[in-house]
């Protein structure tokens, strides 16, 4: 009989490998939403209303409503819902008070790479009940894969602009139609309402395939990872040592999870798992929990790059300065030993923000191989350096001593093999220590002529027969 772990382990194998989320915008440009008005209420038959004359808006009307005088902008637009209109009433409206005049705020500056302006979910039933997922700040924003949702009944205005020409996404959903075609989505934002709802120097594109790795994909927005953090303000900290994830701002209180996982692994199938062991239980109700396939840059004795190591990062954060986070990373931890053969996860391990952290679960082979690796590419680097400076490829500095010979090498060894220097028999006093000559004047005098000339190598004789500078044979 299965055991109920397994079960669920089953039951999630038999979901979709997508790793795709819902990310929906939550501005509007709805005139019956009262956080777009200056006074925070829906103007009424008394009111005088104002949009901004020199901006462009697109607003959705969902119903009638009673207005005294209207001043509209340059170039803007009504989408009225069906039934939906103005009207002005005739003296004073006896429920809207005293009257005065109401302004539609300015919407220009909502930015598509403001995380705080999202809501993300890993179904369209998640999204639409409100079961919305934490992810890091790079996560908020929109991914490549993901599919971008603006209500049905609303208008909105958003600036696009990246520090790329272009924002792909896998769909996006306009008034309720989804437009996953390039070409129709394009066709859209030379529209009218697609004129004035995006805008900015980037221009949205539609038609990335799914990810197609089980073990999750890379969301993208690192590239634009300044101009996320450019609209976040980070809090004030009370724990410990905060904690700073890979693709998020600011730092946190709570604890990171990373997992190292092989061939098998799920992302999407281990996400649902850890929502239904643990975020279920009402110990960790406050929790905030996020999930994602991260590329760690790997360095060399913690000095030279050598290239990324794919990882899954998982934050957990909660409203007690991490204390909980750190018992649900530890639960994380025993249910990857005891399942992490069947889940395709090699090694797991945890920092937390009160200074606490696990040991790797799985072997050490991995990190015995890595210092092998390590040591023997540390050894390569200094033969390859020897090797290119006595070619003279690479030249040292004056000031450094220069480094043995061979012959130098070969010769202390002979010494010591023999216990001390080896005798070369009698010293000729000419040709081996020439400072032992008697002091003739001009014997060795190099620029006399007819002389004997001394080297270091040795005694050289000037013959004037054969001496192109002493010898004139046209005389």
């Amino acid at each position: 009989m299965l055991k109920t772990t397994d079960m669920l382990l089953l039951l999630f194998c038999l979901v979709g490998t997508s790793d795709s989320l819902y990310k929906q915008w939550i501005p509007d440009t709805n005139y019956e939403n009262k956080t777009n008005w200056d006074k925070e209420s829906v103007p009424c038959g008394n009111d005088i209303v104002q949009f901004p004359v020199q901006r462009k808006v697109s607003v959705f009307v969902e119903t009638t409503n009673a207005v005294q005088e209207m001043r509209l902008p340059v170039d803007g637009e009504f989408i009225l819902n069906s039934g939906a209109g103005f009207y002005v009433v005739s003296g004073q409206d006896p429920g809207c008070g005293a009257g005065g005049t109401t302004k539609f705020k300015d919407s220009e500056s909502l930015q598509w790479l403001n995380p705080a302006l999202w809501q993300g979910s890993a179904t369209l039933d998640d999204l639409q009940h409100g079961n919305f997922l934490f992810s890091v700040h790079e996560e908020s924003v929109p991914c490549q894969y993901d599919n971008v949702v603006f209500k049905a009944s609303s208008s909105f205005r958003v600036d696009t602009s990246s520090s790329q020409s272009s924002v792909p996404v896998k769909s996006v959903s306009v008034l309720g139609k989804k437009y996953e075609s390039t070409s129709e989505f394009t066709q859209y934002l030379s529209s009218r309402s697609g004129r004035l709802q995006f805008h900015g120097s980037s221009a949205v594109t539609v038609g990335n395939k799914e990810c197609g790795d089980p073990s999750g994909c890379a969301c993208g927005n690192s590239v634009n990872h300044k101009r996320i953090c450019s609209t976040v303000q980070c809090a004030s900290l009370g724990c410990k040592k905060p904690l700073l994830p890979v693709g998020h701002c600011c730092e946190v209180c709570g604890a990171i999870v990373t997992i190292h996982f092989a061939t098998g692994f799920n992302l999407q199938t281990y996400r649902q798992r850890i929502h239904h062991l643990f975020l279920v239980l009402p110990k960790y109700k406050s929790i905030q929990l996020g999930m994602s396939k991260i590329f760690k840059s790997q360095q060399l004795m913690g000095i030279i790059p050598f290239g990324t190591s794919p990882e899954i990062q998982v934050v957990i954060v909660d409203e007690e300065k991490g204390t909980q986070s750190e018992g649900l990373a530890r639960d994380i931890l025993k249910d990857a030993r005891s399942h992490g053969s069947s889940l395709g996860i090699t090694e797991a391990e945890f920092q937390a923000s009160s200074g606490n952290s696990s040991d790797q679960t799985g072997g050490s082979a991995g990190m015995v191989v890595g210092t092998v690796f390590g040591v023997l590419i540390g050894i390569s680097i200094i033969i390859t350096l020897v090797f290119l400076i006595r070619r003279g490829v690479i030249q040292m500095p004056s000031s450094l001593p220069s480094l043995p010979s061979l012959s130098s090498f070969r010769r202390s060894r002979d010494e010591e093999d023999l216990n001390g220097p080896i005798d070369h028999g009698y010293d000729n006093p000419i040709f081996d220590k020439p400072n032992m000559m008697p002091e003739v004047p001009g014997l060795y005098a190099t620029e006399t002529k007819n002389s004997i000339s001394m080297t270091q190598s040795g005694v050289h004789f000037v013959n004037p027969v054969y001496d192109d500078n002493e010898t004139d044979f046209n005389a």
